[in-house]
């Protein structure tokens, strides 16, 4: 049984799979709106979070199914001290796959290992986020067209974005790709995925503190929150969260193909002004999620349109 707990699960051939297959969806979305009819899918999300459950959620009844879990870990028996192990187990009885989110690194694969039915990393604290990288990949391809021959930006929290991890964690193996770290020094990258990822493959990149500086060499950009809820120290946060704010003056620095990307939710990093730009597809990228992930949950149900 095929478990995502990570974005690398997938080999680049099976990322290609599930791309073709959200394409797919996206423009024939009719032939695929009953292959999971009388399949169920478990969200189970112990800390808040509007775009990937409902997404998922959204993704299995495009397909079909339905949807049953909880959308806080206080709503669920994890506040009686239930254990991850055994709520799974208890799920595995009620549905035929599981889209989980905690705050702790690590508790989707425990609960994968306890589990009879497929587990789906929906994010797991600083840790990793596979669909999201799922849905930043779709957004790529569809918006450029490769994966490789891409100069990538990634600004604000570096350190604590899991999104960023996984994404750069997936993009290094495609060919030329190029990095630009845009962070306050407090909120760069962490030292394991300097060393183990991209000093270990040879990937070029380089780490600055002014965004402007960079905007003129971007392919793509990719804008995180200063998350306020990854800081033990409330003055640190509030230093911090306003260190870089895309604006119109900005962007005017930018190619005309360049795209800024977003996991959302967005707090004041993209001025809204920002919104009626062409190239900001943060919204869009929102809306790719839902494709991968109904393609995400074909492949691991094993079904098939008629």
């Amino acid at each position: 049984m095929k478990h995502v707990i990570n974005a690398l699960d997938f080999t680049v051939e099976e990322i290609d799979e599930l791309i073709a297959i959200a394409e797919d969806i996206m423009m024939y979305p009719d032939k695929y709106s009953e292959v999971c009819k009388g399949k169920k899918l478990a969200t189970c999300f112990y800390e808040p979070s509007t775009r990937t459950r409902l997404s998922f959620e959204s993704a299995m009844l495009s397909l079909g199914g339905s949807v049953l879990g909880f959308s806080s870990g206080e709503s669920s028996s994890a506040a009686k001290g239930e254990s991850v192990a055994d709520t799974i187990r208890m799920i595995s009885c009620y549905a035929d796959i599981c889209a989980m989110r905690h705050p702790k690194e690590g508790a989707p694969f425990v609960a994968a290992s306890y589990s009879s039915i497929p587990v789906i990393n929906a994010g797991d604290g600083g840790h990793n986020h596979p669909t999201q990288t799922l849905t930043d990949l779709l957004t790529i391809k569809n918006l450029k067209g490769r994966f490789s021959h891409l100069t990538v930006g990634f600004c604000g929290d570096l350190k604590f974005g899991r999104t960023v991890h996984s994404l750069i964690d997936a993009l290094v193996r495609y060919n030329d790709i190029k990095f630009i770290m845009i962070s306050p020094k407090e909120l760069e990258i962490p030292d394991y995925l300097r060393k183990e990822v991209l000093d270990a493959r040879g990937t070029e990149y380089r780490e600055v503190n002014i965004l402007e500086d960079v905007m003129p060499e971007l392919d793509l950009l990719y804008m995180t929150r200063v998350q306020q809820e990854r800081f033990f120290n409330e003055e640190d946060y509030i230093r911090l969260k306003d260190s870089f704010i895309l604006d119109n003056k900005k962007m005017s620095l930018a190619k005309e193909d360049m795209f800024i990307l977003h996991p959302l939710p967005r707090v004041n990093e993209i001025a809204v002004e920002v919104d009626s730009d062409p190239r900001a597809v943060y919204f869009k990228q929102a809306k790719y999620g839902v494709y991968i992930r109904m393609a995400l949950i074909m492949k691991l149900l094993e079904v098939v349109p008629c």
